[in-house]
């Protein structure tokens, strides 16, 4: 990944109790150093390997007004992100959990669309050894584990005003809690569910399948297709354009997967991003509850597993060698 960094700042806010956090404001600019691009490309690539929510500001979002007066020249790019870390500063105070840390605005361009990204890493201590061969601590900032980063697509939020994804954040690692503040902060709503979306599509293949009354066979080769074309396009940087996926599908005279959507009302987009945790139910079988959990490849079933849905059981022939050592184990049998 090569972007062109356009102004970038770093600011540090530094926790003191539940209730206090001290701020610690840049005064200048950052050069464009090599050092400088190397982190905003480490950043974007864990950011990328996320999983993400997607949204839009609300009417009274007051980050989206300094966004504004930033891009029509009212303020700089220093100022805006000195003024915007403050109010990061009181929306963070409201949470005990969040640490605080080094905070990274970024404004930047690849390939030929402007970004604004904003993260809040955490620093680490490490042991450095010098020619000398002495030891002493350094820190260095923990961008591999980074769970609070928010990135705006400017170029969608200037010319889509309808556009419910233009703002991008990661989801934390305990759920809504870790980002709870940083919405607050942006001003933002949830918009595009990317998970649903592909949960739909799923749902749509395998009702694609049954429409076109596949057999077992047909219907596992379509759900390869479908998951192979996702697959790559996660790994591009992509995102799933149902008409490219259409030609994955088998078509006949009388339908084809887009019609086949579109007369179904599936509410499904013309693009969205993929998601890696739902489309795994096109390669899988999978549950857990009450002690038990559950995955198998899809295409067992019927042959090694069967479902009896009457009596709600599942049948498994031939149970996996190191499942059967633990069994035999257990029953105190070596047969």
């Amino acid at each position: 990944m090569s972007v062109q960094i356009e102004n970038i700042v770093l600011h540090k806010l530094i926790r003191k109790s539940d209730t206090e956090i001290e701020l610690q404001l840049r005064d200048s600019l950052l050069g464009n150093e090599q050092a400088v691009a190397n982190l905003i490309e480490d950043i974007n690539r864990i950011y990328n390997n996320k999983s993400k929510a997607y949204g839009l500001f609300s009417s009274e979002s007051l980050f989206e007004q300094s966004l504004k007066e930033l891009r029509l020249g009212n303020q700089d790019f220093l100022n805006f992100s000195q003024e915007s870390t403050k109010q990061l500063r009181n929306e963070l105070a409201k949470y005990p959990f969040a640490e605080g840390g080094t905070v990274v605005f970024c404004h930047y361009r690849y390939l030929a669309v402007e970004y604004l990204i904003i993260a809040v890493l955490n620093s680490c201590l490490s042991m450095l050894v010098n020619e000398e061969l002495n030891i002493s601590e350094t820190q260095y900032l923990d961008i591999d584990h980074a769970d609070i980063i928010a990135r705006i697509d400017i170029t969608e939020w200037e010319t889509s005003a309808e556009s419910k994804r233009y703002l991008t954040f990661l989801k934390g690692r305990v759920g809504r809690k870790v980002s709870d503040f940083f919405m607050d902060y942006l001003g933002a709503s949830e918009g595009l569910d990317a998970k649903a979306q592909n949960k739909i599509l799923v749902k749509a293949v395998d009702d694609y399948c049954q429409e076109m009354q596949f057999d077992k066979q047909d219907k596992t080769s379509a759900r390869e297709n479908v998951y192979n074309y996702c697959q790559a396009q996660l790994q591009a940087g992509e995102e799933i354009e149902l008409k490219n996926l259409a030609n994955e599908l088998p078509t006949s005279d009388e339908n084809n997967f887009m019609e086949f959507v579109k007369n179904s009302e599936y509410d499904l987009e013309d693009t969205f991003p993929v998601d890696r945790s739902a489309l795994r139910q096109l390669k899988k079988f999978s549950g857990s509850g009450g002690g038990l959990t559950i995955s198998f490849n899809s295409d067992l079933l019927g042959e090694r597993i069967k479902w009896d849905p009457q009596t709600d059981s599942l049948v498994i022939k031939g149970v996996p060698p190191n499942l059967r050592d633990q069994l035999q184990r257990n029953s105190g049998s070596n047969e």
